[in-house]
């Protein structure tokens, strides 16, 4: 296991994170896992022994029992992880029991903390956009937990890239907590973070953490063209998070993802994998499975180092195609591009 610089901060983060949406899985959750108390101590203990530093959870996974059974599983062992959670969604049926206010917030956090039985939350993170509530009051209530001993690191997730710009302008401008970094969804299956916000991440030097890299299982292998998905999988229509806009884009990606992996004598997962790990500004991927043996074979793609041939490929099936004004700046303004500019534009000069 290999460790990055959590963006511009000094925290340093294994390449791959545990994620715990399907522990205690209830509700809509439960579609992701039903893991109890035993098997995420097994899935914690298989993350340590593979070198994982970072837990990643919110409060909102199963009205909060994710966090719960995170708190209890590390209990003898919390020096040895770093823990994120995320705070933004419904957790009542009041008025306040969502968004990025500060009484949600601050609220939220105290109630994470003692959920998680810790004094501490190393990145705490600001879930999704609240277009309602105003920057300053969000920033100043993390500033105000941060001064509290209560939060190491500020992060962000699913926001859009003007939307990151704007809150660290103001966090520079009235010396608040800036964002360290941002968790977002990105994948051979979905690549329009490209756009904005890998750029702006670049830019800005805020480290990217990776959700569903594995397109919530379209990339699995399961899901091959004209061959029935797996008993009780949903058809590529049917999806939601993500969405699929192109369904024979899709499978060309599949069969090349697929090709890949059959020729290196892995599997399909592993290389869904590692190509993000070799994505600009990706600090890390989160990896999140319904059993240990999908858990393990998640976690060697750690140890997969992706051919020069084999990640063109991948980039050539899965590349996005350029938007406005991204290719009148790839006709026009190619002399004079940044770094943050090349991550999307580059693989067309």
């Amino acid at each position: 296991m290999k460790y990055r610089q959590l963006g511009r901060s000094g925290l340093r983060v294994s390449e791959l994170t545990l994620g715990t949406m399907g522990f205690a899985g209830s509700g809509k959750f439960r579609d992701v896992g039903e893991i109890d108390l035993d098997g995420a101590r097994r899935q914690i203990d298989m993350a340590l022994d593979a070198g994982v530093n970072l837990i990643d959870t919110a409060d909102v996974y199963s009205d909060g029992a994710s966090e719960e059974v995170v708190g209890e599983a590390v209990k003898g062992r919390r020096d040895q992880l770093l823990i994120a959670t995320k705070a933004r969604f419904e957790m009542g049926p009041g008025p306040n029991d969502a968004g990025l206010s500060r009484h949600h917030l601050i609220e939220a956090c105290e109630a994470s903390l003692r959920r998680l039985q810790t004094d501490h939350i190393d990145l705490y993170q600001v879930h999704e956009w609240d277009g309602q509530t105003p920057l300053e009051e969000t920033l100043g209530a993390l500033e105000h937990l941060v001064q509290a001993g209560k939060v190491r690191y500020v992060g962000c997730s699913n926001f859009a890239g003007w939307q990151v710009m704007k809150a660290l302008g103001i966090a520079e401008r009235d010396r608040l907590p800036a964002f360290v970094s941002q968790q977002v969804y990105m994948s051979l299956q979905e690549r329009s973070a490209e756009y904005e916000i890998v750029p702006s991440a670049l830019d800005q030097g805020l480290g990217l953490l990776i959700w569903s890299p594995l397109a919530g299982g379209l990339l699995s292998g399961k899901y091959r063209r004209g061959q029935a998905p797996p008993d009780g999988a949903r058809l590529a229509g049917e999806w939601s998070e993500p969405p699929v806009y192109d369904e024979d884009k899709l499978y060309d990606t599949i069969e090349t993802l697929v090709a890949v992996a059959e020729d290196r004598g892995v599997s399909p997962a592993q290389v869904a994998i590692g190509w993000l790990l070799t994505r600009p500004g990706v600090s890390t991927v989160i990896t999140a499975a319904r059993t240990e043996t999908q858990l393990a074979d998640n976690l060697g793609a750690a140890s997969l180092e992706l051919t020069d041939d084999e990640l063109s490929r991948l980039e050539a099936v899965s590349r996005p195609p350029l938007i406005y004004p991204f290719w009148h700046q790839y006709a026009s303004a190619n002399d004079r591009l940044s770094a943050a500019d090349l991550s999307l534009i580059a693989p067309y000069l």
